[in-house]
């Protein structure tokens, strides 16, 4: 049926960019530490844009747009930024894809596979609603060695597995960011742990 195609369709679609973001967002992390050396130390948990009292973005206020310009955005085809309302900093990619850190921490990255307009004008910056669906969650926080961070200790952009038990059924459901969720921030382990192709019982229709 044509709902089943189109389905089919956008399942590769994020499979491919998914995987191609994995592979490219942490080849620039590797060339980025062959110009600055490890990643634990120029890495840093910084903010996006402050806000005035009026809605309005305060220009050059960013923080991660700085740190993200230096580090990241020379081994990468990034075609244009933009600054949300929530002050978080938006990188546009070549192959139609986006990706941003949370508005107050570049810890947590969002991946969207496609135009992220689309995903914000249906579920807005409410990220909980959208995740798993019209985009996925991933961390970057190489120097925490705590016990609930061990699956990003040492890494690159790895799909989100903070607090992660290690029990594959947890992605699913039965904890507190399983995909199946309120939090659904394990979605793109999931993915990843099924060779970054979309399982068959995977809870939610994705979109681009």
């Amino acid at each position: 049926t044509l709902p089943s195609l189109i389905q089919k369709n956008n399942n590769k679609v994020v499979e491919t960019r998914l995987k191609k973001f994995y592979s490219s967002i942490n080849q620039a992390i590797l060339m980025a530490e062959n110009d600055y050396g490890d990643k634990k130390i120029w890495y840093e948990d910084l903010a996006g844009a402050d806000i005035d009292d009026e809605g309005n973005v305060i220009p050059d206020s960013s923080d991660v747009e700085k740190w993200f310009n230096k580090y990241l955005k020379p081994y990468m085809k990034v075609q244009k930024t933009e600054t949300l309302a929530d002050g978080s900093y938006m990188i546009y990619l070549s192959d139609g894809s986006a990706f941003r850190p949370w508005a107050s921490s570049n810890r947590d990255w969002y991946f969207y596979p496609g135009n992220p307009k689309k995903c914000l004008d249906k579920y807005k910056l409410n990220i909980h609603a959208a995740n798993g669906k019209c985009a996925f969650t991933f961390i970057f926080n190489p120097g925490s060695n705590s016990n609930s961070w061990k699956y990003h200790y040492n890494k690159g952009m790895e799909p989100y597995k903070v607090s992660w038990d290690g029990d594959s059924k947890k992605l699913y459901e039965g904890a507190r960011f399983s995909c199946g969720g309120n939090e659904p921030h394990y979605c793109t382990a999931l993915i990843q742990m099924n060779g970054w192709k979309i399982p068959d019982d995977y809870p939610y229709k994705v979109s681009y």
